[in-house]
């Protein structure tokens, strides 16, 4: 199983778990359906600049969840937003006998068959060749960019120009609409708020295919309903994204705890006022043997000698991680300022390891994992996930229900938590 959780501080803060489970397990049911009506024939004589593909299809019907396989009529790959725009107008003004329907697919990164289209269209975001990706620089610095961009593209994109989006999910080969759509988490969230909270401005196409423009002050209502509206209001088609200044490495340092009460107490108190800290996350561990020999090809410990003694003795862990960005000139003030957060803290002294990467390779480090995956075979298997927002009140007797009673022998994912800030 794979639990992601987060944990966030004071009464306003929320915990966001969310449950990632790699199962192979025998009672998991593909749901397939490969009954179709005829292609309309309307479909093939709409004036767009793109294509649709009425036979190689069979791709649309699957996604990350890898549980779920709806084989749609037809899929469009779109060149410009007019595509998109006519062909959900046309679909729009068939009206509802023609029970075509339309799903937006950028990755391919959902869970339940939501970018899937059971006999109607897929629109493959990713063919989108517009509008070309333009990052503005100045006092308040932004990117324009397609909504079937991905973010790791972004960032490099933005790094040529010493910047980068604020805010990030832990993996970046995600489209921008699909994320937007969803709400965007990782450990930057506690500060600048999930990656919705982070957009001057979109640009969508509404059910009835209109193109419209949109932001806080202008089409505001449709600006906040597409915002984490999971698709279900609109196709974004273009984001203009908020960016600061990039770094240059990072400092990322895990620490472990056996009580989950005095560790999401240092989470809450790393996230309220100015934490030092630029990325909090954290994850549970059970019953893994050699954990810290493991981490060695990435991390040193603090104290070699006392962690090759460090014992789990199949105890129920909880691993605080962090991350402090920094120039290459700050290396002393950092050290000093990590030195000093950290003496606050209540963590397994002998558990303290640190290892020093490229922003890009930090930020991109799940990408590491999905390549080692692929390779042994494990990437396209059946993913049940859930995500849930915990409150604050609520969080001890969840995880003492959770990870005290049932979930007590073995994890085959990571069970993560992120601390929020509900006011972001």
């Amino acid at each position: 199983m794979r639990y992601t959780l987060v944990s966030f501080p004071r009464q306003k803060n929320m915990l966001f778990l969310r449950s990632f489970m790699i199962l192979f397990l025998s009672c998991i049911t593909i749901k397939i359906n490969l009954c179709f009506p005829s292609t309309p024939s309307s479909l093939k004589t709409l004036a767009i600049d793109g294509h649709f593909n009425f036979e190689d299809v069979h791709h649309a019907a699957k996604d990350f969840g890898n549980r779920y396989s709806f084989l749609p009529l037809a899929v469009l790959h779109p060149k410009s937003v007019s595509d998109i725009a006519t062909t959900v107008r046309h679909i729009w003004q068939m009206g509802p006998r023609s029970e075509l329907t339309v799903a937006a697919r950028g990755h391919g990164h959902s869970l339940q068959g939501q970018a899937q289209a059971h006999r109607g269209v897929v629109i493959n975001m990713e063919s989108l060749q517009a509008p070309k990706m333009q990052v503005h620089t100045g006092n308040f610095p932004y990117v324009d960019v397609s909504g079937g961009e991905l973010w790791i593209n972004i960032l490099r994109e933005s790094l040529k120009h010493g910047l980068a989006p604020k805010s990030w999910t832990d993996y970046l080969h995600l489209t921008v609409g699909g994320t937007l759509s969803n709400a965007g988490i990782s450990g930057q969230a506690f500060r600048h708020g999930p990656q919705i909270s982070n957009v001057h401005q979109l640009e969508v196409v509404t059910g009835k295919g209109e193109l419209i423009n949109c932001s806080e002050k202008q089409n505001s209502d449709l600006f906040y309903s597409v915002l984490g509206g999971l698709g279900q209001f609109g196709i974004i088609t273009r984001a203009r994204i908020s960016l600061e200044p990039a770094p240059e490495m990072v400092k990322w340092i895990r620490v472990l705890y056996t009580d989950f009460a005095t560790f999401a107490r240092d989470q809450e108190k790393l996230i309220s006022g100015e934490s030092t800290f630029d990325y909090i996350e954290g994850f549970v561990i059970i019953n893994r043997t050699g954990l810290l020999n493991n981490w060695r090809s990435s991390f040193n410990p603090q104290d070699p000698v006392q962690a090759s003694q460090f014992k789990s003795d199949g105890r129920t862990l909880f691993c605080l991680e962090l991350a402090k960005y920094f120039n290459s000139e700050e290396t002393a003030v950092i050290n000093q300022d990590i030195k000093r957060s950290l003496s606050q803290l209540n963590h397994i002294p002998s558990t303290l390891f640190v290892s020093e990467v490229p922003y890009i390779e930090f930020l991109d480090r799940v990408h590491i994992s999905e390549i080692k995956l692929r390779s042994k075979g494990l990437w396209e298997v059946p993913h049940p996930w859930l995500n849930l927002l915990i409150p604050r009140s609520k969080i001890h007797s969840f995880a003492q229900q959770v990870f005290g009673k049932i979930l007590t022998d073995t994890s085959n994912g990571p069970i993560l938590i992120y601390p929020v800030n509900k006011s972001k």
